[in-house]
């Protein structure tokens, strides 16, 4: 179950919600399956709130009991045609390994960027990149592999990203001067790192589209940008993957790519070029042929 029954409801009263009640609505918008499955306290701590706050939350929505609730998302549920998620493994069941539990969970989670919704999702946030006059990534501490291997792999297909990084502290200083027509790509999984919202904010002033990374519908990336992709991490984990992100920027980089209108094929090949010319990349020892950049070095070992 993608979206949950009451899901429209929630994120309509999020703003006006106080902070423990978020907590507890972000639980319910980001796992709806657990909330048919699971009892109250189950939630509650793994939403890491109260009991109360659980029962409090179903009184914002105008339910009286929270087993209404999950009745609510139970008959929902039973009637989603979506493969459920691998199961959770249990203290004590060796019919599991460790390794197959979190390889099947990550499996999943990045499975679900194919269904509809995540589908739509994608296609839709890399329109706006493929229109950027000018494309930025960013992604801070954990995320921050996502937003370089988002522009990586966007160089190898003929388009170039800047990446926002921390280094020197000077990541922020290529926003100068942008605005309307510049998009921005911010990549931002809970517990948020405060310099990826603040810079994603700035950057709205500027008029900058934003394009969103993100796990909720309702986190604060997903709330100022144009167009969000929202990707799923294993709540009962002691941390959050960012598997699932990097697979949603290869996709976006790969979709970009195919709206730009140029022949995919001939740029790979000519920047493959390129780089043998610089000879980036290791090769098999070969006897017979030696790189230009090799025979270089070589002369120059040699007059030493």
């Amino acid at each position: 179950m993608k979206k949950g029954p009451l899901t429209d409801l929630l994120v309509e009263r999020f703003e006006s919600m106080p902070p423990q009640l978020q907590r507890a609505a972000r639980f319910v918008l980001d796992y709806p399956q657990d909330v048919a499955l699971m009892s109250m306290r189950e939630q509650a701590q793994l939403a890491g709130v109260s009991h109360t706050t659980m029962m409090r939350l179903v009184r914002w929505l105008d339910l009286d009991r929270y087993e209404d609730m999950r009745s609510i998302y139970a008959k929902a549920l039973r009637t989603s045609v979506e493969s459920p998620l691998p199961e959770r493994r249990q203290e004590g069941d060796g019919a599991y390994s460790t390794v197959g539990v979190l390889a099947g969970t990550l499996a999943a989670e990045i499975a679900r960027l194919g269904e509809c919704a995540n589908t739509m999702q994608l296609t839709a946030a890399a329109s706006i990149l493929a229109e950027s006059r000018n494309l930025f990534s960013l992604g801070l501490r954990a995320e921050h592999p996502v937003a370089q291997h988002f522009a990586y792999t966007l160089s190898r297909l003929g388009r170039q990203a800047i990446v926002l990084d921390a280094a020197g502290g000077l990541g922020i200083d290529a926003l100068r001067g942008v605005g309307k027509g510049d998009v921005l790509l911010a990549v931002g999984i809970e517990p948020y790192c405060r310099a990826t919202i603040e810079t994603a904010r700035q950057a709205a002033r500027q008029e900058v589209a934003v394009v969103a990374i993100t796990d909720s519908s309702v986190s604060p990336l997903a709330r100022m940008a144009k167009a969000s992709v929202i990707v799923i991490s294993n709540p009962q984990s002691f941390f959050k993957s960012i598997a699932p992100a990097l697979a949603a920027s290869e996709i976006l980089a790969k979709l970009i790519a195919a709206k730009s209108g140029m022949n995919v094929d001939e740029v790979v090949k000519e920047i493959e070029r390129q780089l043998a010319e610089l000879d980036v990349f290791w090769k098999p020892p070969d006897s017979g042929k030696r790189s230009r950049w090799a025979k270089c070095n070589q002369n120059r070992w040699n007059r030493d």
